[in-house]
């Protein structure tokens, strides 16, 4: 029985990597859907990021209203000056296929290794000329069985963990050289937001450049009433996947954030993981995306955050020992909010 089960989950894993860049919207469908691909990296070795998102749009019993959305973020945590843009196109002119990699929003297109198009708004521009690559597996932040189960109601995935990105952007004209920026190529998806939540990833640490990490803390509303808060994290580390992600492991993880810093622990009887993901405020910039079932969500997002994570090891022959991983500014950190005190400035 046990060998049994040790090939399900493996072909389920299997399964679960093979469809993680395939879209699950049908058009048509009446439940509210919202699907995002995107794609984030930094700089080497200065304050510099983006963040490209390619999403889907479809308002909870009105499909004919679906659209496509494509989104990008230039931060310059050096000038302080971030660009933001969003372009807005019928659901018509886009594709996000359900059997393969390959996504359009208007003329824009994101396949397996290859990422260009451009977005304007408010006064500003970006356009992207990318390739990115890499050979890491894709990253579940929740057990793999969830992903083709009803709930949770939101759900995302890693499709492309350190990837490696070159090419060029065009901020405002100005043409920058992307020239081996390590990030990542994600996929998120669900029937309405996440309520409330911090999403958090580095994509290779100051210190251990081949170090992963992605963590959620995020909480329901019912109703009147809220859910505790739930934090599944992954870390790839030394060769190794420690996933503390069951829903009994979430639940017992510690948490707290606020604008803008955000506390996280979790442990099991073989390790422990305490992280501190900040930012100053003028590293974020706010974005309004729609909810499926209606109304509106802040999304507080910056890509040039700082980490800190000990990992402690239990249990050895010398007792605990702890290392810690660091990065200055090469986190990603986003709060997902119906808060409209925040003091960010909604730029997209």
């Amino acid at each position: 029985m046990a060998g049994r089960r040790v090939e399900e989950e493996e072909s389920q894993l299997e399964r679960a990597r093979l469809r993680a860049n395939h879209a699950r919207y049908r058009p048509g469908q009446a439940a509210g859907h919202y699907e995002s691909f995107f794609l984030r990296a930094n700089h080497p070795n200065r304050s510099l990021a983006f963040w490209i998102r390619y999403t889907i749009f479809s308002p909870e019993g009105h499909p004919d209203a679906a659209l496509g959305e494509l989104w990008a973020v230039y931060f310059d945590g050096e000038s302080g000056r971030h660009v933001a843009v969003k372009k807005e196109a019928p659901f018509s002119q886009c594709a996000f296929k359900t059997s393969e990699f390959f996504v359009v929003v208007d003329d824009a297109r994101l396949e397996p290794g290859a990422v260009r198009g451009a977005a304007a708004s408010g006064g500003r521009s970006v356009s992207w000329d990318l390739t990115f690559s890499g050979d890491a597996e894709p990253l579940f932040v929740l057990p793999v069985n969830f992903y083709e189960a009803e709930m949770p109601q939101a759900k995302g995935l890693v499709g492309l963990p350190l990837a490696v990105f070159n090419g060029f952007l065009h901020v405002d004209g100005k043409e920058i050289e992307v020239a081996d920026w390590v990030g990542s190529q994600n996929h998120n998806w669900g029937i309405r937001h996440t309520d409330h939540y911090a999403w958090g990833q580095v994509a290779g640490f100051d210190t251990h450049p081949e170090s992963f990490l992605e963590v959620i803390t995020a909480r329901l509303k019912v109703g009147e009433s809220w859910t505790q808060f739930m934090t599944p994290i992954v870390l790839r580390h030394r060769g190794e996947e420690i996933a503390l992600n069951s829903m009994s492991q979430a639940a017992a993880a510690g948490a707290s954030f606020d604008y803008f810093n955000w506390h996280f622990s979790s442990e099991t009887d073989a390790i422990r993981l305490d992280g501190r993901i900040s930012a100053p405020r003028e590293a974020f910039v706010g974005l309004n995306y729609y909810n499926p079932p209606g109304g509106e969500k802040h999304c507080l997002n910056t890509k040039i955050a700082s980490c800190e994570l000990q990992v402690t090891r239990k249990g050895s022959s010398t007792g605990e020992a702890a290392e810690t991983l660091r990065t200055r500014n090469r986190a990603a950190f986003e709060i997902l909010t119906d808060d409209r005190d925040h003091g960010v400035e909604i730029r997209a």
